[in-house]
């Protein structure tokens, strides 16, 4: 094979890595990173990228201001982060160039890593593979059309979509739109993946599945309790919310398996006077509980919380339902059930406990480090039951706050991308088609795969996202998406999906414009609620001979006109995104002020999620708290992977997870500089487990899941709980395969047995 070599203008830099880790997080290296970037050949591209009028392309921590690219919802300067540069820089590559799938073969593509891929370039004209072809081809648009149209004439139980939050809120609609006009449910996304135990535990709650926390109310908070989230990598600019919380007195709790050095100490850019050089103090207090053992630690803070007097129990009689039988639960429960299971000392849980207990405003936030578990709603339910049990919902500066990954991915949720469609939005479609819709249960991103493991699926279109390697098991994800016959990616660059998640009969790509590129405004929805209008923008591709890109409402709305026709939607007008804006607004509860965002230019801030008051949006106005069980947290043994008890080796409870420099399952860089990962095939383990299994640090090993294992992999000591481990995602996914949260379809990312053994 000749050696695949990326574009030099998309080489990223690498941090050289050593067993030197850093004392805190953010600091020079962000600084050096941004001007390696934008003071390069394509600084000023990048910088005009930058100011441009659009929600950032990464993470879904705020949106921007009404005044440009570098401001936050309250207007508040400099609200870019290295994460927004990195993801911009990415998309202002060169295409790929019109040779290039003539040279080389999908088996030799498929050699390549995520990062490889990656770098490949954008693409900027559609193509095909074949069934009797192992290269990707050019394809014309007439034949794309003619090709897409007739796999969507199926039955309708037979065709699926899967997306991701890379969109717009519009895009978002029509797919959901177009789906459900014809029968289908199978309306598969990412989020599924990630976040679908925070909207199911929060909807049964609250009855709203979001935050109901804003950014204002952060700034009125006086503690704030962050669990299984590595925000400093992931939502750098929450971290200076975290920073002037503790300026002004008050304090931070971090629950987390792993001591993230940037949850200690962070240095922000936005504060080069106080923060940049010496950085700032961020836990107040750190908790490592055993991994899985979420329940056990708030079980236990409420258990100290009730000890200590600090429960509110005439708002409990007010404003919940449920809260007796939560009471008797905790009391029940001795002091060495919850120690035992969870790790972490009965002195550990009373301090938290006390902060929690004796702060006014507190605020609870999770990420996924919560929801990856097979009881990742009861984790949810548990969060959400200390916040109500302290009085800390519905008011000002308080309540429970899920911190989303991707920009737009709770946009598209509340746009009807989800097979949990609430029957007010279903009456408003059926009254806008003027005909019944399906009640059949649809396909989530696991059953998804499942069903096309079963031959049950014809026809999947994918609007971003990474289907292929966001899933478990990626032999069986790439055998489940073999036996579909057409799967076609709207996609911006090359990922892993392109060359191993190949249909059966053809696999067609279509390039699309990224954010602020799009020809016509869009809307984005951030985690906190808030809605951004997107200026229309302009693409570099489009100064390259032979770029043919299209929007994805263009898309849609031309495929949906050729399934329709004539029809009481006239969807070949719905490339007009202020019309889809109308339309949103009268089918999408709370939504109706974005049918006059084109005239007022006014982003808000969507009503009946963030409250203020103890009224939530069930239907007795109450909150309805829930019983959480201790979860039970058993490994396997040494002899049940298959091995020889007189084996080096050790059982470890494995996480998976993204480097400092990555967002999905996009890897901007090699390794991970503030864990000391030099590269992507490195396992974190606590030194005293290796000790334990007469390890050495660096020293190259075996790692075994359920369902395979990788070779190699070096050793990495960290600040990780005794009996837990790290790896990267997505690589690490071909070695398990997951169980899955019964009650969202998530699966356990967090919680994998693995067996980690020495072949020699």
């Amino acid at each position: 094979m000749t050696e695949i070599t990326p574009p030099e203008t998309a080489i990223a830099s690498q941090e050289q890595i050593s067993d030197g880790k850093p004392d805190m997080g953010g600091g020079l290296p962000v600084i050096n990173y941004w001007a390696e970037k934008t003071l390069d050949l394509k600084g000023g591209l990048l910088w005009k990228t930058l100011l441009h009028k659009s929600a950032c392309l990464s993470c879904a921590w705020g949106t921007g201001g009404q005044k440009g690219g570098f401001q936050n919802e309250e207007e508040e300067n400099l609200q870019r982060c290295a994460k927004s540069v990195e993801a911009i820089a990415s998309e202002l590559m060169e295409p790929i160039p019109k040779q290039f799938f003539q040279n080389y073969s999908v088996t030799e593509l498929q050699k390549l890593s995520s990062m490889e891929a990656d770098r490949l370039g954008r693409f900027s004209f559609p193509v095909i593979k074949r069934a009797n072809s192992d290269r990707y081809e050019r394809l014309e648009w007439q034949e794309v059309y003619e090709i897409v149209t007739q796999a969507f004439q199926i039955t309708p139980e037979r065709l699926a979509s899967y997306s991701s939050g890379r969109s717009s809120n519009e895009a978002a609609y029509l797919l959901q739109l177009l789906m459900r006009s014809l029968g289908s449910n199978n309306l598969a996304d990412c989020s599924d993946l990630c976040h679908a135990p925070s909207t199911v535990g929060l909807n049964r709650m609250f009855g709203s599945g979001t935050s109901m926390v804003s950014l204002a109310d952060l700034k009125q908070s006086d503690c704030i309790v962050l669990i299984g989230s590595n925000a400093p990598a992931n939502h750098p600019r929450l971290m200076n919310e975290l920073i002037k919380l503790r300026d002004r007195g008050g304090k931070v709790i971090v629950i987390n398996p792993l001591i993230e050095v940037g949850l200690v100490k962070f240095a922000s850019p936005a504060y080069p006077i106080k923060s940049l050089l010496k950085g700032s103090e961020i836990a107040s207090h750190y908790i490592q509980p055993i991994s899985g053992s979420d329940v056990a630690v708030f079980l236990g803070i409420q258990k100290a919380l009730i000890e200590s007097d600090w429960v509110n129990y005439d708002f409990l009689r007010q404003y919940t339902d449920g809260w007796e039988d939560v009471i008797a639960q905790v009391r029940s429960l001795d002091w060495e059930n919850i120690t035992s299971t969870c790790g972490v000392s009965r002195e550990e849980l009373e301090i938290a406990a006390k902060m929690i207990g004796t702060s006014q405003r507190v605020v609870f936030g999770w990420a996924m480090g919560i929801t990856h578990h097979a009881n990742g709603v009861d984790n949810v339910l548990s969060i959400a039951n200390t916040a109500l049990l302290t009085g800390n919902a519905g008011k000002e500066g308080a309540g429970t706050m899920p911190i989303r990954g991707h920009s737009n991915v709770q946009g598209f949720g509340s746009m009807g991308v989800t097979i949990r469609l609430k029957e007010e939005i279903l009456q408003a479609l059926e009254k806008l088609l003027q005909r019944s819709l399906s009640r059949v249960q649809g396909y989530d991103a696991r059953s998804l795969i499942e069903a096309s493991e079963r031959h049950q699926i014809d026809t999947l279109l994918c609007l971003g996202g990474n289907i292929y390697a966001a899933n478990p098991d990626l032999t069986q994800a790439k055998r489940a998406l073999g036996n579909i016959d057409t799967i076609i990616y709207l996609s911006t660059k090359p990922n892993l999906g392109h060359f191993h998640g190949l249909a059966k009969q053809n696999t067609l790509i279509i390039p699309v414009y990224t954010r602020f590129e799009n020809p016509h405004k869009t809307t984005t929805e951030s985690g906190n609620n808030f809605v951004r209008l997107n200026n229309e923008g302009t693409s570099h591709l489009n100064q390259r001979e032979g770029a043919e890109l299209v929007s994805e409402v263009e898309f849609l709305s031309k495929l949906a006109d050729r399934l329709h026709g004539d029809d009481v939607v006239n969807w070949r007008s719905l490339q007009d995104t202020k019309y889809v804006r109308q339309l949103i607004a009268t089918t999408i509860p709370d939504y109706e002020k974005i049918g006059e965002i084109d005239d007022t230019n006014q982003e808000f801030t969507i009503a009946n999620r963030i409250f203020h008051t103890p009224k939530f949006s069930t239907l007795s106005g109450k909150a309805q708290m829930f019983v959480t069980p201790l979860p039970e947290l058993e490994l396997p043994t040494i002899s049940d992977f298959g091995l020889s008890e007189h084996t080096q080796a050790i059982v470890l409870a494995l996480g998976t997870g993204r480097s400092y420099s990555q967002h999905n399952t996009v890897v901007y860089k090699d390794g991970d500089y503030y864990r000391g990962m030099p590269h992507r095939n490195c396992i974190l383990m606590s030194r005293a487990d290796g000790d334990r299994a007469g390890f050495q640090e660096h020293q190259r090993v075996t790692v075994k899941g359920n369902v395979g294992s990788m070779e190699n992999v070096e050793i990495i000591y960290g600040q990780i709980r005794e009996g837990s481990s790290l790896m990267f995602y997505p690589e690490v996914n071909a070695i398990f395969s997951a169980p899955i949260d019964e009650l969202s379809g998530t699966p356990a990312y967090k919680r994998i047995p693995i067996v980690v053994y020495s072949n020699l």
